[in-house]
């Protein structure tokens, strides 16, 4: 597929020209090139269905078709996953430590050697969640946090940015407590963004980007809340 599109900053104030419009092929979802994270650019493209995913070595935006969700109205986890909860005793919190989840994302590991979670990225939604529109789910074994996930909240949307675990399972479990907390505190829609296998096997469902947007639509327009059961 091809595009035409312009690369800008939405800051620059320099007066220079804009550059010329690029025809270029580019991959399913991109939307836009540059620009800043700061908070309220984020927000506003959260509310029309976007999100940044690199900024290497530019900020990226993007809308894919089809979208990845965990639907809030069938998702079951695996059973696996409770009996290994219980087994290891492990205990749920929100927002006890959202820069640690947002450091422990951010870390190589052997399974994914580079993550595109630079400081910037920390810093702004580190931000958003001092406004109270980012949440972090947190996964502990005695004291050490060993699985979690972070996000972003609108209304009764909640985007899910990225995940973690130090044990198998840890952060499925993550996403079972919050899908949990979700349902219980009024949200409609959990976005898992780009369709991925391990989504996929971790129990996200695919929806034609219409769909999505039409579901981010009536969520923005909810009232809800998370809070820890």
């Amino acid at each position: 597929m091809r595009y035409t599109f312009r690369v800008s900053d939405a800051d620059d104030d320099s007066g220079d020209a804009d550059p010329p419009a690029v025809e270029t092929e580019v991959p399913n979802g991109l939307v836009a090139v540059g620009g800043t994270l700061h908070p309220d650019t984020l927000l506003s493209a959260y509310r029309a269905g976007i999100f940044p995913w690199s900024s290497d070595p530019m900020l990226t935006w993007w809308s894919p078709d089809p979208r990845a969700i965990f639907d809030l109205a069938t998702y079951r986890p695996h059973r696996s996953v409770g009996k290994t909860t219980r087994r290891c005793g492990w205990r749920f919190a929100v927002d006890h430590d959202f820069v640690g989840v947002m450091r422990r994302c951010a870390e190589a590991t052997a399974e994914r050697p580079a993550t595109w979670i630079t400081d910037d990225f920390v810093s702004s939604y580190t931000e958003l969640h001092r406004r109270g529109h980012a949440h972090s789910i947190e996964v502990y074994e005695g004291d050490q946090m060993i699985g979690g996930l972070y996000g972003v909240t609108i209304g009764g949307f909640f985007g899910g940015e990225s995940m973690f675990h130090r044990r198998t399972d840890a952060s499925k479990a993550a996403v079972a407590y919050l899908v949990e907390r979700l349902r219980a505190g009024g949200f409609t829609l959990l976005d898992a963004q780009m369709p991925t296998p391990h989504l996929a096997r971790i129990g996200a469902v695919n929806i034609p980007r219409a769909d999505y947007l039409a579901r981010l639509r009536a969520a923005l327009a909810v009232t809800a809340e998370l809070r820890e059961g």
